[in-house]
C-alpha cells in the first residue's frame, strides 16, 4: 500500500496490473483553524470589515462553508472532510465562547473525522470533554490514553473506519508527544511513542481487512517525515501543527502537494481558514494508492461568503466589538510576527513584546525577558492597532511571571529555546536585556554562545531577575529549568494589555531588529 512513481508535481502513480474496481475519492481536509471564524488579512490578522469588501482578505468560515460545499459538488465519487486538529484557540471567539463555535460549525458541515490538536487542551481537559459533548463525529489519538480522566474516558478513540458504500477506510491519528509541554492536558492524560501507537492501529486495522488507510496527524511536517519513514501499511499522511503550506501552485509553498516521503505522500494545508485541502485519490482493488492531484484551494475573495454565516458570526461577534475595535496605538510599519520568523530568528514582533515585559518591570530590579517564539501568532500591519489586532497575537491571555535564576539556568533555557528550531517549534527565545548567539550546525544543548546580559558577559554563578510569562515560567515549552525558580510571580498583569500599553507609550511605534540575537547556520 504505498505509492511507486512521482509522475508529475501535481500526480502520482502506480505501475501496477489492471485492478479489478479501482475506487476514487476525494478528501478535503483543514488543520490549525484556531478560530479564525472571521476573515483574516494578509498578516493572518484581523480584517477590516473596509479591507474585506474590498476584496483584500482571506478565509473565515463564511468561505470556507461556500468552499467545502463547492468541492462536494463537483467531487466525482465519495467524499471525506477531516481536520488535522488544533480548531481551538487564537482570536476573542475562543475567549468568549471556548470550544462552542468549533463543534456548531464542524457539525453543520458534516466533518467526517478530526484529530486532537495540542490547542484542544488550553483550557484542560474540562475544554476538550466540552466539546467532544457536543459532536457526533469521532475526534481521535492513538497515543494518548484518557482512560484514567473521567471527563474524557471513552471519548477519544484511537482510529476508526469509515464506510462508503462497501468501502472502508481506516482513519488513525496522533498527536505531538511534547503536548503537556505547549499545552495543559494534564497529569491523568498519559502521552505514548506517536510511531508504536500509530502502527499498532494501523496493524490492528489491516488484521480488520481494512486496505486503504490515512494516518491523520497533528504534529508537524517535520514529524510527518519521520512517520512516513518508520511506519508500515499508511496509504497517505493529512497533516497539522507546523501550519505549513504544500502547494504545487503557491509560490510560497514549502514543498509540493503531496510531499512524497518513503513512498508515503504527506499533505497540509496552512491555517487560519486561508486554504481548504483538495486531493483526489485512486485505490485499485486490493487498496494500493494508484493516482493522487490536487492543491489547497486559496480562500480569497472569489470565493464568496456564506450569507448566513456571516449573519451568524455577525451576531456571536457582538459581544466583542467594544474591546477589540479600541484602537490603543499607532504602528509606522507593519510588526512582523510570522511563525516562520518569530520560531527561528530574532523578529520585530517578539522585539516588541520582550521590551514591552522588561519596561514594565524593570523597577523591580529585573534584566532580563524571555517570550517563547510559539507564543506570538500573527502580524499586525501599519497604521492604527486595535486591541483585537493585539489579542490576535497574544490570545492565550497569560499574565508576566517575575522570578530569579542564575546565569547557568538563563544558558540552559536559551539551550531548550533553540533546541528544536529545525521542526518550528515554539520554544524560540525572543528576549530583551540580552543578546545571544545560536549555531545550529552544533547539536542541541550545544548551541548558544556569546551570552551577553546588559553589555557583559554573563555569570553563571550570578542570581538574575527575569520576566517571562506565566505559561513558560511554569515550565512550558520545555522551559522546566524555571518551575522551581526562586521569588516566582506568576500573577502579573495580563501581557496583551502590557504590550498595547508599550505600543501606546512608544507611538508611533516603529518595529525593529537590532541583532539580539545571531543565528549561525
Amino acid at each position: 500500500m504505498s505509492l511507486k512513481t512521482l509522475t508529475s508535481a501535481a500526480a502520482l502513480a502506480l505501475a501496477s496490473t489492471v485492478a479489478h474496481a479501482d475506487y476514487s475519492l476525494t478528501i478535503l481536509h483543514t488543520n490549525d483553524f484556531h478560530d479564525r471564524f472571521e476573515p483574516i488579512n494578509r498578516f493572518d490578522s484581523t480584517c477590516s470589515p473596509d479591507d474585506n469588501a474590498e476584496g483584500k482578505c482571506f478565509g473565515g468560515i463564511a468561505r470556507m462553508i461556500t468552499a467545502i460545499n463547492e468541492a462536494k459538488a463537483r467531487a466525482e465519487g465519495d467524499v471525506l472532510l477531516l481536520d488535522a486538529g488544533d480548531q481551538f484557540q487564537g482570536s476573542l471567539f475562543y475567549t468568549q465562547y471556548g470550544g462552542d463555535l468549533a463543534a456548531e460549525f464542524m457539525t453543520q458541515l458534516g466533518y467526517d473525522a478530526m484529530a486532537v490538536g495540542n490547542h484542544e487542551f488550553d483550557d484542560g481537559p474540562e475544554g476538550l470533554a466540552a466539546f467532544l459533548d457536543q459532536v457526533e463525529f469521532p475526534v481521535l489519538s492513538a497515543n494518548i490514553d484518557v482512560s484514567q480522566n473521567n471527563l474524557l474516558a471513552g471519548k477519544v478513540r484511537k482510529s476508526t473506519i469509515l464506510s462508503r458504500g462497501d468501502e472502508r477506510i481506516g482513519v488513525v491519528s496522533v498527536l505531538a508527544e511534547d503536548t503537556p509541554e505547549t499545552s495543559s492536558p494534564g497529569a491523568s492524560v498519559v502521552f505514548s511513542s506517536a510511531v508504536d501507537a500509530a502502527q499498532a492501529e494501523i496493524d490492528a486495522l489491516t488484521e480488520d481487512g481494512v486496505n486503504k488507510i490515512i494516518l491523520l496527524t497533528h504534529v508537524g511536517l517535520p514529524a510527518d517525515r519521520r512517520l512516513a519513514e518508520a511506519l508500515t501499511g499508511v496509504d497517505l499522511i493529512i497533516g497539522g501543527h507546523s501550519h505549513t503550506l504544500l502547494s504545487n501552485t503557491d509560490e510560497d509553498a514549502e514543498g509540493t502537494y503531496p510531499t512524497v516521503v518513503n513512498d508515503v505522500p504527506i499533505v497540509q494545508a496552512y491555517a487560519y481558514s486561508k486554504y481548504l485541502g483538495e486531493l483526489q485519490v485512486t485505490f485499485d482493488d486490493d487498496g494500493n494508492l494508484t493516482e493522487i492531484s490536487g492543491d489547497p484551494i486559496l480562500l480569497d475573495a472569489s470565493v464568496a461568503e456564506d450569507e448566513a454565516a456571516v449573519a451568524r458570526v455577525a451576531e456571536l461577534a457582538q459581544p466583542l466589538e467594544e474591546l477589540r475595535n479600541r484602537v490603543v496605538a499607532e504602528a509606522s510599519e507593519p510588526i512582523e510576527g510570522a511563525r516562520e520568523v518569530c520560531r527561528a530568528m530574532e523578529c520585530p514582533m517578539g522585539n516588541l513584546v520582550a521590551d514591552a515585559m522588561l519596561d514594565r518591570v524593570k523597577d523591580q530590579g529585573v534584566e532580563i525577558a524571555i517570550q517563547n517564539g510559539g507564543g506570538l501568532r500573527a502580524s499586525i500591519d501599519a497604521g492604527e492597532v486595535t486591541m483585537g489586532e493585539v489579542l490576535t497575537v497574544l490570545p492565550f491571555q497569560n499574565t508576566l511571571s517575575t522570578f530569579e535564576v542564575s546565569g547557568a539556568t538563563i544558558v540552559e533555557a536559551l539551550e531548550n529555546g533553540v533546541s528544536q528550531v529545525e521542526d518550528g517549534a515554539g520554544r524560540f527565545p525572543q528576549v530583551a536585556g540580552m543578546s545571544y548567539t545560536v549555531d545550529l550546525s552544533k547539536e542541541p544543548g550545544s548551541r548558544i554562545s556569546d551570552v551577553m546580559v546588559g553589555g557583559a558577559p554573563i555569570d553563571m554563578e550570578k542570581v538574575y531577575g527575569v520576566v517571562s510569562n506565566n505559561y513558560v515560567r511554569n515550565g512550558g515549552d520545555g522551559y522546566g529549568m524555571f518551575v522551581d525558580a526562586a521569588n516566582a510571580y506568576d500573577f502579573g498583569p495580563d501581557l496583551a494589555d502590557v504590550t498595547a500599553e508599550f505600543i501606546a507609550s512608544n507611538a508611533p511605534y516603529q518595529p525593529y531588529t537590532d541583532g539580539r540575537i545571531t543565528v549561525n547556520k
